[in-house]
């Protein structure tokens, strides 16, 4: 384990990517999934509340900033209305499922299912981006997901003792972050997709 205080350099990797992720959606050159972005602003926020209700340490920083990020892309994404990935209904099905899932992690008593809510209630979210980074990775930035996978992996590596509590919401943020920046780095969606298409098979 690293000291507690590594969590703001978590933090600040969290920063720089959505400084790059805020330069490109102004610049044109990334397309945010709104439903995405304003989840994963939400939920972070909700959980930081409920972190210094039961007086979480230091870790409980890094959940903060991994909510205001979200916020200032998406308020970037309307300063730029052509930078903005079209919503459909797969989008809007899983914002709803979100929703759900985190109404359900809000309102319960009960410690276990509400951790599994908030974090099913998160990875929904994330669905939408992921989508996005397979069907076409150019309207993503790829240094803002590995900052988002490092960040969660040092905020894991600075927890005193290892619980499904406190692991399992950065553990999901550092898997799902390494996801979608392998599938913009590798454009492996729209090569498999050529390659059923060059085979003739739809894509």
């Amino acid at each position: 384990m690293i000291d507690p205080r590594f969590v703001f350099v978590g933090s600040a990797l969290s920063v720089s990517g959505a400084y790059v992720y805020i330069r490109d959606t102004l610049r044109g050159e990334t397309e945010p999934n709104r439903v995405t972005w304003a989840l994963w602003g939400i939920e972070p926020l909700l959980a930081f509340a409920v972190m210094r209700e039961v007086h979480i340490g230091l870790s409980s920083v890094w959940t903060l900033v991994l909510g205001l990020v979200p916020i200032f892309v998406f308020i970037a994404s309307f300063k730029n209305p052509k930078a903005v990935w079209r919503i459909g209904r797969f989008d809007m099905v899983c914002g709803i499922i979100s929703v759900f899932g985190l109404s359900v992690w809000v309102v319960t008593n009960k410690p276990v299912v509400a951790l599994v809510a908030f974090v099913a209630a998160d990875n929904m979210a994330a669905l939408p981006t992921l989508r996005k980074a397979y069907l076409e990775p150019s309207t993503e930035t790829a240094w803002t997901y590995l900052a988002g996978a490092l960040s969660a992996g040092i905020t894991l590596l600075t927890l005193v003792r290892w619980t499904t509590a406190g692991a399992l919401f950065p553990v999901c943020v550092m898997i799902m972050n390494t996801m979608i920046w392998t599938l913009i780095v590798t454009g492996f969606g729209p090569r498999f997709r050529a390659n059923l298409s060059r085979d003739g098979v739809v894509a």
